[in-house]
């Protein structure tokens, strides 16, 4: 098959994107990425064509602010998720939209992979079937769909139970619309019209995933909401971690099971000040002579790390999780979905803390999973973060539950379910 894989050039969206198109190459599958300039050498290493986007959506994955410099001053929530989603992602689509047909006119797809928030493919999916290739859509955060209990895709908010539940989200889902999806819709729609197609009918996160061929979810059906489905949506479980990707750091020999180790990181993302979580959470552990903290900046240097650095701190820029996440007890995060996934999928309980991008929503889940202790905030404190990794610690619960996801994890043949799938779908 020839296979177009199609990615936001924002890391969490753009890595499973090439962990995939490694899969579909091994397979023997010629395969062609187009992303970011950023990420060429990753691409061209796994053995896909690479193909940059159009420049004015070429940007830099680790500075989103220099798309949009207004969410230095605007605060996690339902404006700043607007914005971030209007003008990271609304605004590109016309030029991801010319860079996918350009790319087909000499590479003739059988099929077209893209991360969920590519929406670049979504006037090939208003048009006529007949026209375009079978198009994937993988699910790289929480599944972009409805729930019958009306909270927002990325409210954050547990599953409601009772009627005095329903009420109180039908008022926040009310808000919710016209503060982000009536206003995206609008815009959507313009840019849609731009290109001779649409309108779109649905909100701008569930399009593509309601209109797309395929869904892939990265993730088990345990670690979603109850909700009915559509039968597009195929669960394949986490990812395979490129081996190899970062060297083991010259402590590697100091985790030999005398002391636990808590792994905490900040992503690749939302890594811009390490003030949130990785600092507080060294602090918070410095006296805990019984555990090793290890801490990874996500690429960034280690000297950003704000010190004064404990005696049981180990950093590195970049770890092998493949390495780490075996000999980690508890992992802190601000809630990548890949990286919570990952956590999960080797039995390792977590302890979160992030509201921006999707991350409340699926910290929202850990906590109502039983996998995890989730704080709820953007900046917890020394003590929260102390309570909640000793109590996540001592209290078996924790592990016990993350351990029966660990085995549905193992369940699934990830590799060989998206090779299948993506298959099927070209057959069509």
């Amino acid at each position: 098959m020839k296979i177009l894989i199609a990615s936001t050039p924002a890391s969490g969206l753009f890595n499973p994107l090439l962990a995939i198109g490694r899969i579909l190459i091994s397979a023997g599958h010629e395969t062609a990425v187009l992303s970011g300039t950023a990420f060429r050498q990753r691409i061209e290493a796994v053995g896909a064509e690479f193909h940059p986007l159009p420049a004015q959506v070429d940007f830099d994955p680790g500075n989103i602010h220099a798309v949009a410099p207004e969410l230095k001053n605007t605060p996690p929530g339902p404006e700043w998720l607007r914005i971030s989603l209007e003008r990271v992602f609304v605004d590109s689509i016309h030029a991801q939209h010319d860079g996918v047909q350009e790319i087909l006119r000499d590479f003739p797809a059988d099929v077209i992979v893209v991360d969920d928030m590519f929406f670049g493919v979504l006037p090939m999916l208003l048009g006529p079937r007949s026209d375009r290739p079978s198009i994937v859509v993988c699910g790289t955060s929480v599944l972009h769909w409805r729930r019958e209990d009306g909270a927002p895709v990325f409210s954050g908010l547990p599953p409601a139970f009772t009627e005095t539940q329903r009420e109180e989200y039908a008022a926040i889902a009310q808000e919710y619309d016209r503060v982000v999806d009536q206003p995206l819709s609008l815009r959507l729609n313009q840019v849609l019209a731009g290109l001779g197609t649409g309108p779109v009918h649905t909100p701008l996160l569930q399009s593509v995933v309601e209109l797309a061929d395929v869904d892939i979810q990265l993730s088990v059906p345990g670690f979603e909401f109850p909700r009915t489905l559509p039968p597009t949506v195929h669960f394949v479980g986490a990812l395979p971690i490129i081996p190899n990707q970062a060297p083991r750091p010259s402590w590697a020999d100091e985790l030999d099971g005398s002391r636990r180790v808590v792994l905490v990181t900040q992503g690749t993302v939302a890594n811009h000040d390490f003030k949130l979580l990785l600092a507080p959470t060294l602090e918070a552990l410095a006296d805990e002579r019984d555990l090793i903290v290890v801490a990874t900046a996500g690429g960034r240097p280690i000297d950003a790390i704000p010190g004064p650095i404990p005696d049981n701190a180990r950093l590195a820029s970049y770890l092998p999780f493949e390495w780490i996440l075996p000999k980690t007890d508890v992992f802190v995060t601000n809630g990548g979905y890949g990286s919570v996934n990952q956590a999960m999928s080797f039995g390792v309980p977590l302890v979160t803390a992030g509201l921006t991008e999707d991350k409340a929503a699926v910290n929202a889940r850990v906590a109502w999973f039983g996998v995890g202790i989730d704080l709820a905030t953007n900046t917890p404190s020394p003590r929260m973060l102390r309570n909640a990794v000793r109590t996540v610690l001592d209290k078996p619960s924790y592990r016990a539950r993350v351990s029966l996801l660990a085995k549905e994890f193992a369940g699934i043949d990830t590799r060989s379910e998206i090779i299948r799938i993506i298959a099927n779908a070209a057959a069509r």
